[in-house]
């Protein structure tokens, strides 16, 4: 039997168990039923924040971004095709730095797009700037190598 890892669940934020060993095979949430991963970045709000970055045991990067930032628009589809590429491993986020400016300040955002990649509500990596999809892999990567 593999550890059990502690999923946030996106829709309705119960905390949920599931083996480390079968966290690829779609698991669904135990209080709502919905799928824990649907291959699409979560909208991160502040009722939600403090739940899904912190309180799972999976990394959760959030791309800190507003709807009237060309850069931002532009990275977007790149995002999105990278929450199908990472997850289960990894959760993507996106938070909209207009909704929502008290997180955007709380955790300094300056510039936007910005990448934050959280592991148990601690930032562990930031990239401010649009990436491509390699540079977008070449940073989790390096980012989930730390200790």
């Amino acid at each position: 039997m593999s550890t059990p890892l502690t999923i946030p669940c996106p829709h309705c934020g119960a905390l949920n168990r599931v083996p480390a060993a079968r966290v690829g095979e779609h698991p669904n949430c135990g209080r709502c039923r919905q799928a824990l991963f649907d291959g699409h970045p979560v909208e991160l709000t502040t009722a939600n924040f403090d739940t899904i970055a912190g309180r799972g045991d999976l990394p959760v990067l959030v791309d800190f971004w507003a709807p009237w930032c060309g850069p931002c628009v532009g990275f977007a589809p790149v995002f999105v095709r990278a929450a199908r590429q990472f997850e289960p491993r990894l959760r993507l986020a996106k938070l909209d730095t207009e909704a929502q400016p008290q997180l955007a300040q709380r955790f300094g955002i300056r510039s936007i797009p910005t990448l934050v990649l959280f592991r148990q509500g601690r930032e562990i990596a930031r990239q401010s700037g649009a990436l491509n999809a390699a540079q977008l892999q070449q940073f989790v990567q390096a980012a989930l190598a730390r200790p």
